[in-house]
């Protein structure tokens, strides 16, 4: 039976290099759409990316006007709200809302616009790569860092080797 499934759209296929090099430039993160809500994927992705040594600042206005922190970081109702150098947006918001954030992101100088699993706007992605940003659609960073450093298996999941190598660099 023909596989009946879509390739990708090119400019969502990127070289594991381009995501590494990402991944080692950037340093602080912007989480557009970081909720407190332990079971929602962006505090996954919030906490984990923590862990690896990034500084993520929680980015959502509901939870900034009640003065909430997220994982210890205080929440900002906008990027322009931060106070620091960003050096990647990540964004957990719906298609439709991401031309304001590319906008802001470039307004604020960051190096990469990164959209979520299944968030796509071809139209912002093409702005904020006129302004210079490396752009990635529809991946998730978490999953990525995963990938490279050979913390995630083939299926997806955590092995559950117990080795006494180092898990690799990303």
């Amino acid at each position: 039976m023909a596989d009946t499934a879509a390739p990708a759209p090119p400019d969502e296929i990127y070289a594991d290099d381009e995501i590494r090099r990402v991944l080692r430039e950037t340093k602080t993160i912007a989480m557009v759409g970081a909720s407190a809500n332990w079971n929602r994927p962006s505090y996954f992705a919030m906490k984990y990316l923590q862990a690896k040594g990034y500084r993520v600042i929680p980015v959502n206005p509901k939870e900034a006007a009640a003065g909430n922190e997220i994982l210890g970081e205080k929440a900002v109702a906008s990027l322009a709200g931060i106070g620091c150098e960003i050096d990647m947006v990540d964004c957990f918001r719906n298609s439709d809302a991401i031309p304001p954030i590319a906008d802001d992101a470039i307004g604020i100088g960051a190096k990469t616009l990164w959209l979520q699993l299944g968030v796509r706007h071809d139209g912002a992605a093409e702005k904020a790569r006129a302004a210079g940003l490396t752009v990635i659609q529809n991946r998730c960073p978490k999953i990525e860092y995963g990938r490279l450093s050979g913390e995630i298996g083939w299926m997806g999941v955590n092995t559950g080797v117990i080795s006494s190598r180092r898990s690799r660099r990303v």
